[in-house]
């Protein structure tokens, strides 16, 4: 029987959304889950029994290689302040920084898994003014660095993986572990920002169901409308890395088919926009925030000839919260 993966999940700087996502993934038994992916949770906050002492000995065991440490997943930014202290964020019990335990910890761990955008830019705890001086793991919003810097590598050779999203998709997390525990997760396997591949080589545009009315830029203009979100109400999906539309969440749903604008929070930055998330900013009457791989007078020209070729049916029911005008039924004459 092949050795379980052994998984040591800290808590750093965040609200925890991360772990909760994780408990709805797509199981009436998580442990068994767990232990089917060949995977071993030595300690989570929020699902493991031990605590204080108990807590203190496995770390200390950890860190002098009595246990070993497959993964170390972290969750939440990593709380750099006061002044590079650390001391925003001590350990219960020790007196000493998170962030000292972190780095000792990815001394030793084979892998090192940032959970979630916190964990991997600093995310919404880095935002605005940033008072805590709140990084991700290996990367400072979208520049390299972060807490264990540019160059560290774990045991295994790998960068920090980072698994982001806020929250993160139970099955990003889930599915990067398993991949981890039969070594099918290499380098080539993660993209420039580190970012496993089988989600974030996708977009969330792919799969949306608004995608009939962005074709012909028949555009929604209040939160219930159905119709397309970027031209008017801040959506990212054209550009934020995910398969959120086509890996549903809970089995059914995502931001946009609930009528959300899509944020982009799998990428750095995302928590400080410069505008209200609901808004799309536009210059000269075109959004700034184009299609990833689109350039701005292709967009114009074909924006322009969607918008006059709209069929009226899909005019009406991009303003409406319900299908107004139902597709034509007629006969096709397949053969």
């Amino acid at each position: 029987m092949t050795t379980p993966l052994n998984v040591l999940w800290l808590q750093s700087g965040g609200c925890g959304g991360c772990s909760m996502s994780l408990l709805n993934a797509d199981t009436a038994d998580f442990p068994a889950l767990l232990e089917a992916a060949g995977l071993r949770l030595l300690w989570h906050p929020s699902l493991s029994l031990e605590s204080g002492a108990e807590l203190l000995a496995l770390l200390e065991d950890c860190i002098a290689g009595r246990t070993p440490v497959d993964v170390l997943a972290v969750e939440g930014a990593l709380l750099r302040g006061p002044e590079g202290t650390g001391r925003f964020h001590l350990l219960a019990g020790t007196g000493v920084p998170m962030i000292h335990w972190v780095r000792r910890l990815a001394g030793v761990a084979k892998h090192v898994v940032a959970i979630g955008s916190c964990a991997a830019w600093g995310g919404i705890s880095a935002t605005g003014a940033n008072a805590t001086e709140a990084c991700g793991l290996q990367y400072e919003d979208d520049l390299p660095g972060g807490l264990l810097g540019t160059a560290f590598r774990s045991a295994s050779g790998l960068p920090v993986v980072n698994v982001a999203g806020c929250p993160t998709h139970p099955g990003w997390v889930v599915e990067s572990l398993m991949a981890l525990a039969d070594g099918s997760l290499a380098a080539a396997d993660l993209d420039t920002l580190n970012r496993p591949r089988f989600y974030a080589d996708q977009l969330v545009h792919h799969g949306c169901t608004r995608n009939e009315y962005y074709e012909f830029k028949a555009s929604a203009h209040k939160p219930s409308d159905l119709g397309c979100m970027m031209e008017h109400l801040g959506c990212k999906g054209t550009q934020a890395h995910a398969d959120c539309n086509t890996r549903l969440w809970n089995g059914e749903g995502s931001c946009t088919r609930g009528g959300y604008a899509c944020i982009s929070c799998t990428e750095p930055g995302f928590q400080d926009p410069g505008h209200a998330y609901d808004q799309t900013p536009k210059l000269a009457g075109i959004p700034i925030g184009l299609p990833t791989d689109m350039p701005k007078a292709w967009f114009v020209a074909l924006s322009s000839l969607a918008k006059s070729a709209t069929p009226r049916r899909v005019k009406q029911n991009a303003l409406a919260d319900h299908v107004v005008v139902p597709p034509v039924a007629k006969r096709t004459r397949l053969k």
